[in-house]
């Protein structure tokens, strides 16, 4: 497994980590034997990054990865936890909470469900716009001095709100979406990190399945049965747009002997020793496919090829929808 370093001083995780959401979240119903299967799965191919929330199925993800990690040494495990989302009892995302009480509470909780006296990386899910951010990390600097955390993270945080709170504590990294149909962070937030020395985790790589080659019109139906039937990406004329894109990798693809899926990864494997992808496989042949990237390296001329057939404005769609494009401190201009 490839190693990556969290920041100028930080520590060195595998170079791919596994996104846990799917398993308890989002993308209808997952099969618990298979999650944990994958978890271990992982482990075993040397992924040692592990991401979840603490509102992935209102604690569900916690306490699934509790049980997958029974037995095995927590050192060797590097365990990021994201916060700050609320919920409703039906599921719906109803806000974010930011206070440095709210801070202190949600940690002790997932404390509880993971099992563990501390958490590797602690960041808020979203930046919570009436709460300023130097408090939001003060509190969770005040976690670190105790104890309880490791490290803190940022996601979806833009330029000014990473300055902001890496003068209050050092940001090992931001988690932001970045892909071959994402390459926003490349014009602001990208050379802030870097100037700052912190690193990036990229969730969305195969854009919510977008970019996985395993997406049809036919499969279109099932978006509707998930979240992803709420985003413009995969609605009518955008996703007729995104799939032939998506044809395009395809023929680059199968002359390198790979899959889509895999060319995508290692696109953004590639675009620096301080990027590190997170693949939200739920299922063991999704995940050995992911890790096939690994072993994928993409010369000059690939990738300009690559990046022709995919130019960076050339999806079709945002994102999210309109509400959730909102909440996004990265997306402010």
């Amino acid at each position: 497994m490839l190693l990556r370093q969290l920041g100028a001083n930080g520590p060195t995780v595998s170079a791919i980590g596994l996104g846990c959401m799917g398993m308890s979240d989002v993308y209808g119903s997952a099969d618990r034997a298979e999650s944990i299967a994958t978890i271990h799965t992982a482990l075993d191919a040397g992924i040692t990054l592990l991401d979840t929330g603490d509102f992935y199925g209102m604690g569900h993800n916690e306490l699934l990865l509790h049980e997958a990690l029974s037995g095995r040494r927590r050192e060797d495990v590097f365990i990021a936890v994201k916060f700050g989302a609320l919920r409703s009892p039906d599921g719906n995302f109803i806000g974010f909470d930011g206070r440095p009480e709210a801070v202190k509470t949600y940690l002790a909780y997932t404390l509880k469900r993971l099992g563990t006296d501390y958490i590797d990386l602690y960041q808020p899910a979203r930046i919570d716009p009436k709460v300023p951010i130097e408090e939001t990390v003060g509190a969770i600097s005040e976690m670190v001095k105790a104890g309880y955390v490791r490290r803190v993270g940022l996601s979806e945080a833009g330029s000014d709100t990473i300055r902001r709170a890496h003068a209050i504590h050092p940001i090992s990294w931001l988690q932001i979406e970045y892909s071959l149909f994402d390459r926003g962070i490349e014009v602001d937030i990208l050379p802030t990190v870097r100037e700052l020395g912190i690193a990036v985790t990229a969730y969305g790589v195969l854009s919510r399945g977008l970019l996985s080659g395993h997406w049809s019109k036919e499969r279109s139906q099932q978006a509707q049965q998930d979240y992803r039937g709420h985003l413009p990406r995969f609605s009518g004329e955008n996703l007729e747009r995104n799939l032939s894109l998506v044809e395009a990798l395809r023929q680059i693809a199968q002359e390198q002997n790979a899959t889509v899926a895999q060319v995508a990864i290692a696109w953004v494997l590639s675009r620096g020793n301080d990027i590190i992808p997170l693949i939200g496989a739920r299922r063991r042949d999704r995940l050995n496919e992911a890790l096939g990237a690994l072993d994928l390296h993409l010369s000059k001329e690939e990738l300009a090829q690559i990046e022709a057939a995919i130019p960076a404005d050339a999806v079709a769609g945002d994102r999210y929808n309109p509400e959730q494009m909102a909440m996004l401190d990265s997306e402010k201009r």
